[in-house]
């Protein structure tokens, strides 16, 4: 991925928070077919590996997992905030027109070998830590035991459990940082003008790569 300096996370910690908060990633992994891709919700283990480790799983029948390399690198992709930025918020506009747009997003890549783990003891205790941290913010939460054993069992039975220690851990916050700064604020003030929350949330992470700027 290209980063240029200006748009490269401040450090692990920033990239491990957007794969907590938008944990579905779009893992893309070769095999003798080519590559494979697959969306998959996968829970970070940041105890294990230098970068973490991703635990997840997925359906028997999705041969992907009997397609593994022992060495072949994979890599999984998670989205976050995301916003087409008009000009027509930049006050440059009117100095001399020389605008275009663009689009603000924040993306972290993690590479790994993954490996799949067809074993019923582990897919057990991954099943209940996504469950336990998907669930964690409802009122009457969800839990793995509120299910007859049996049914669970055979729920297990149907997939096969994927575990890829991150080897390199990148991400990108591209956040109208190659801006001028009228043109940064103006971006925000029309970001939350728009009102929805995806707007929001971009306005705040312009807002945040503004104060890491003026600190600097």
């Amino acid at each position: 991925m290209y980063i240029p300096k200006y748009h490269a996370m401040p450090d692990c910690h920033e990239a491990h928070a957007l794969i907590d908060a938008y944990p579905l990633g779009a893992w893309v992994t070769p095999t003798d077919e080519g590559l494979v891709a697959n969306h998959i919700p996968f829970v970070l283990d940041r105890s294990r590996g230098q970068s973490g480790t991703l635990l997840g799983h997925v359906s028997r029948a999705n041969r992907v997992w009997e397609q593994l390399s022992e060495s072949a690198q994979s890599v999984v992709m998670f989205q976050g905030p995301q916003s087409y930025i008009t000009p027509g918020w930049y006050p440059s506009k009117l100095e001399d027109g020389k605008v275009v747009p663009t689009w603000n997003y924040s993306v972290v890549h993690a590479h790994g070998v993954a490996r799949a783990i067809d074993d019923r003891a582990w897919l057990y205790e991954i099943l209940v830590r996504l469950t336990a941290v998907n669930e964690s913010s409802r009122t009457a939460p969800w839990k793995v035991t509120d299910a007859p054993a049996d049914y669970i069992d055979k729920m297990i039975r149907a997939v096969v459990g994927i575990e890829i220690p991150i080897d390199r851990l990148v991400g990108k916050l591209k956040a109208s940082q190659d801006e001028t700064m009228p043109d940064r604020l103006g971006t925000v003030t029309g970001l939350m003008a728009e009102g929805t929350e995806n707007a929001t949330k971009m306005a705040s992470l312009v807002r945040l790569a503004i104060d890491h700027c003026e600190k600097i």
